[in-house]
């Protein structure tokens, strides 16, 4: 099967393995902050 024709969840699941996805909320929060960074807020003065 191609990936193509896979169904969309076993895509979803293929590429959280890919990136070592897991339950815990803090390693989730660790990797997504290596991923994207927030740009700091400019405040008026």
């Amino acid at each position: 099967m191609t990936d193509d024709q896979k169904p969309q969840l076993d895509k979803f699941k293929q590429a959280a393995r890919e990136l070592e996805c897991d339950d815990d909320d803090k390693r989730f929060k660790d990797r997504l902050g290596k991923l994207a960074k927030q740009k700091p807020v400019e405040r008026p003065e």
